[in-house]
């Protein structure tokens, strides 16, 4: 295959996954490729899939070794470009991943300002095509919650780390990108958390280090009082923990411009303000990331069509005139349950869902015809 040629197919590949990779009038997706695969990589990442496999099942579609496939999958990995899973007393399996979440994150530590500009080029016709569903969830810091407010456990960050011993931080790479490009806004960096299989790639791949139960619940205190929203893959079982801001997250900037953020995120929580109450400190201004609150003659206003529920405003109110409700059950978004189910839901909602499942069920019965003869 030709090599412009081989870059044009690995794009409709990706977009073919859950996550999408749609194409764009100036071909920015194709440099973006260009710049990440090599065409002998790009070729092998057409024969990976959603279903995690073996090197000697992807070496038979790929006509390859065992061991040549084995050491071609690990080498890209180890870049970055495919995902990796690994189980005691097993060989790694390799699988497929997306653009986001996935390929421009596990790119944290390599960086260069003509990759960072290219993605600020990319993101909004990737946010548009492809972002039909949320991939993220917006949880609420733990402050703000009530013991009055009806909380499931998978709507608590705190709950969502103590199911994990073990944890990975690594660097937000759009903070670190933003101040690459001399944007930064001065939060801390070091507050992506991974869990599971999520942490055991991350902690393989040299993009963040081990941490326990602890300190990742001391990085989401440090996420509350620098004003992070807190937001988790859209399933209730955590392979992560975003901790975003306004100023540099690529999903809340691109939300921000729309009239009313709420109706794109997955919240089942939104603020409530008593402006009688109110002193016109105007701290909660300052912590709102989606700009959803004002002061009128001195007085907090709530814009709930701007709120995402997230608890910033009202962890540090001093009078305690914003608290949050939970919307009516109309307005509940439903969270699945796995992270397949999530990206299932995603599939649809692109109108890939056929596709996705096709590209599974054929390489399930290419694994079963594999072993049948063996």
């Amino acid at each position: 295959m030709m090599k412009d040629n081989i870059y044009a197919t690995l794009a409709r590949h990706l977009d073919n996954l859950p996550g999408g990779y749609p194409s764009t009038d100036s071909g920015v997706e194709l440099r973006i490729l260009h710049r990440l695969f090599t065409p002998t990589e790009a070729e092998l990442a057409l024969h990976l899939t959603l279903i995690p496999e073996a090197p000697r099942v992807i070496a038979r579609r790929a006509n390859l070794t065992p061991s040549e496939a084995s050491r071609r999958l690990e080498e890209m990995a180890k870049k970055g470009l495919i995902f990796r899973i690994e189980s005691k007393g097993q060989l790694p399996q390799y699988m497929a991943a997306q653009y986001v979440v996935g390929i421009w994150e596990f790119h944290v530590n390599s960086l260069d300002r003509a990759f960072i500009q290219d993605m600020n080029e990319y993101a909004p016709t990737l946010f548009k095509e492809a972002w039909k569903v949320p991939q993220l969830r917006t949880v609420p810091v733990g402050r703000s919650l009530t013991p009055q407010l009806e909380v499931f456990t998978y709507e608590r960050a705190e709950a969502l780390v103590r199911d994990h011993r073990k944890a990975v931080v690594a660097p937000c790479i759009c903070r670190r990108e933003r101040t690459m490009m001399e944007e930064g806004c001065g939060r801390p960096e070091e507050t992506c958390l991974s869990f599971g299989m999520a942490a055991q790639y991350y902690d393989r791949n040299g993009l963040g280090r081990v941490i326990d139960r602890d300190e990742a619940l001391a990085i989401l205190k440090t996420a509350d009082e620098a004003g992070l929203v807190l937001q988790p893959g859209n399933a209730q079982e955590a392979a992560f923990i975003c901790c975003c801001c306004g100023c540099c997250c690529g999903v809340l900037r691109s939300i921000k411009q729309y009239p009313r953020p709420a109706s794109l995120v997955s919240t089942p929580f939104v603020a409530t303000a008593n402006p009688d109450t109110c002193e016109g400190c105007g701290l909660c201004l300052d912590r709102c990331q989606m700009e959803a609150l004002r002061l009128v003659e001195d007085r907090v206003s709530l814009d709930v069509g701007r709120c995402i529920g997230c608890g910033l405003c009202v962890s540090t109110c001093p009078t305690g005139s914003l608290a949050l409700i939970r919307k009516p059950e109309s307005g509940q978004p439903g969270v699945p349950k796995t992270h397949t189910q999530s990206a299932l839901q995603l599939a649809r909602s692109r109108g890939k869902l056929k596709s996705t499942e096709l590209v599974m069920m054929q390489v399930k019965s290419k694994v079963d015809r594999l072993f049948a003869r063996r």
